[in-house]
Parts: C-alpha cells; sequence; structure tokens
C-alpha cells in the first residue's frame, strides 16, 4: 500500500488513477478553465492531495455523495476514485451549470472507469439529492452556500467544506442566520486554509 495522505492508505492502482486524472485535469486546463493557471505545474499537491484530504471527513458507512459546483471534479471526482477503492457501494453525484465543464467531468469518469452522475443543471434546478455528504470547494460564501446545499443534505447528513482565510469571518456571517455543529480541521496544503465539517444545519 501506499500512503497518499495521513489517514488515506491507497492501493498502487488507486493512485494510477489519480495520476490519469492529474493529467486530464492539466490537458482539459489548456483549453478551458478547470484550475487557476498558476496551479497547472503543481496540480497533484493543488488540487489532487488539497482534495484527498477530505475523504477521511466522511462517515465510514456513507452511501451518497454530492458534490456541488463540481468544477474540475475537485474534490468530486478524487473522491469518487478513493472510494472506488474504499467505499464500492457509494454513489457519487456531481453538479456542474457549465456545460464544458460538465463535458470534461463526463469524458474523465469514462476514462478512468467511474460510476458518477453528472448534471449540468444549476444548483437550485436540481431535485433534492438526499445526499449523506456534500462537499462544495470554491463555489460561495459560507451563508450562501448553506442555502445551497441543505435542500440536498439528507437528514443526519455532513457537509465537508473547504475554506480559506476567511473562513472565520464566514462563519460568524452564517451564525446569525444558521445553527450548525461545527468541527475545524487544519488544511494540510495550505496553512490559510481550513476545512469545515458541519452537521445538524438548520436556520436560526
Amino acid at each position: 500500500m501506499t500512503a497518499l495522505l495521513p489517514g488515506v492508505d491507497v492501493s498502487r492502482e488507486t493512485l494510477e488513477r489519480l495520476e490519469t486524472f492529474s493529467e486530464l485535469l492539466t490537458k482539459w486546463t489548456a483549453r478551458i478553465n478547470l484550475i487557476a493557471p498558476g496551479t497547472v505545474g503543481d496540480v497533484w499537491q493543488r488540487h489532487v492531495i488539497d482534495s484527498a484530504q477530505l475523504f477521511p471527513l466522511a462517515p465510514p458507512d456513507f452511501s451518497h455523495w454530492a458534490d456541488l459546483g463540481a468544477g474540475g471534479g475537485l474534490p468530486g471526482l478524487v473522491m469518487a476514485i478513493i472510494a472506488a477503492e474504499k467505499a464500492p457501494a457509494a454513489r457519487f453525484t456531481l453538479v456542474e451549470s457549465d456545460k464544458r465543464k460538465a463535458t470534461f467531468l463526463r469524458q474523465a469518469t469514462r476514462e478512468i472507469s467511474l460510476t458518477a452522475r453528472i448534471l449540468d443543471q444549476r444548483i437550485e434546478a436540481v431535485p433534492p439529492l438526499a445526499a449523506d455528504v456534500i462537499s462544495a470547494r470554491a463555489l460561495k460564501p459560507l451563508p450562501e452556500l448553506l442555502t445551497l446545499l441543505t435542500p440536498h443534505l439528507a437528514p443526519g447528513g455532513r457537509a465537508i467544506l473547504p475554506k480559506g482565510r476567511r473562513a472565520e469571518e464566514e462563519l460568524a456571517e452564517a451564525a446569525t442566520s444558521w445553527h450548525f455543529d461545527l468541527i475545524r480541521t487544519p488544511s494540510m496544503t495550505d496553512p490559510d486554509a481550513t476545512l469545515l465539517t458541519l452537521e445538524r444545519i438548520r436556520r436560526a
């Protein structure tokens, strides 16, 4: 077994699939804006590992993971690749309204032999997903994000949300309208970033 991250030991096959995904991400970024151009030279650390660190924060028995504003598959496709080994019965739904990015997601799932549902719709237009895990990376400030994600979260579900240096400010803003149980986890890839794990999310 090869250690991808502390807490995530994956097989060589899974590492190879992640490497294939990072190559596809780099290739397609030359045509459409999947990741920031300045991060292309460090896709593995800045995007693959940055996404992979979310996996240990999910419940071990999760059955349906939804990634909102999936963009280039970060973290959604990275989660799906790891779950193919670690949680093979789990379903994945990636929501991305940009048709070009959704096309990339479909192509990547085919080339990596993943099973994931890609919805090229606005989040507000998607029927409730009843996901027990929801992620969203660089999508909206937390108060707006909670409004978007709560209709798609199953009772007892968990939201895992990477946030940057404004995390505490966003939490304070959200607390005026929302109640939730919160765990903060420092990012392994960015000293200014935090992973917010939220449960029991409800309106104040």
